[in-house]
């Protein structure tokens, strides 16, 4: 288990289930946390209100970076009400949710902000397991760019991938080894609907979520 007890983390936050959890995760691993959101035009500003409330309730430091001019580069289900929300198809490789560059963008910044903080660790909860076929949230994106950003600024950048391998069951689980997952339940905002702990129940986020849960909770035998 990596413990680094004397460094800080910085943690790319958006306020939902798994950047909240390895947020708790940073917590736990480091001497402390900030964390640090992005503000891309997603239609559902509510999203950025929950990670705001969540980072005032622990009581870390929390910035909220301007990234609008991705918003003005791409068109995407996440920033554009006027396109539907689905999943990969036949006719579309990648589903309607995915925004070209989002994670190269965010990590990149936060690496800058780390930086300037004389801060070497970035936490971000990028998943292979159940990442939707997004290609900026495979290890070895995350990988390449943990080296350019190295190299580009002359510093030793660690980004940490709690949540790389495993399922959303299994991060259900990890909440609840940090003692948090009720906190995660009700407080997160993973919907694409804008709506706070259990969600709409229809969007693909929604059902991801909520079908990890009863596995978790069917796994520890509670209905």
């Amino acid at each position: 288990m990596i413990r680094v007890k004397d460094e800080k983390a910085l943690v790319v936050f958006s306020g939902g289930q798994d950047s909240t959890t390895c947020l708790f995760w940073a917590l736990e691993h480091f001497a402390g946390a900030e964390a640090v959101t992005f503000d891309y035009g997603q239609r559902h500003k509510r999203e950025i209100e929950c990670a705001r409330e969540i980072a005032k309730d622990l009581g870390i430091d929390h910035t909220i970076l301007d990234m609008s001019l991705l918003n003005q580069l791409t068109s995407n289900a996440l920033t554009r009400s006027d396109i539907a929300i689905q999943g990969k198809s036949d006719e579309c490789d990648l589903p309607t949710t995915f925004v070209d560059g989002r994670n190269l963008l965010f990590l990149s910044f936060a690496a800058v902000m780390a930086k300037q903080k004389k801060t070497r660790h970035i936490v971000t909860g990028v998943c292979e397991t159940d990442f939707s076929g997004y290609p900026d949230c495979r290890d070895v994106f995350v990988k390449s760019l943990n080296v350019t950003l190295n190299l580009s600024m002359d510093y030793q950048f660690v980004i940490h991938t709690p949540l790389m391998w495993i399922n959303k069951a299994e991060t259900w689980e990890l909440a609840d080894q940090l003692g948090r997952l009720d906190y995660i339940k009700m407080r997160t905002l993973t919907c694409y609907e804008g709506i706070q702990g259990g969600g709409c129940g229809e969007c693909p986020a929604c059902k991801l979520r909520s079908k990890g849960l009863t596995e978790y909770l069917s796994g520890r035998g509670i209905s």
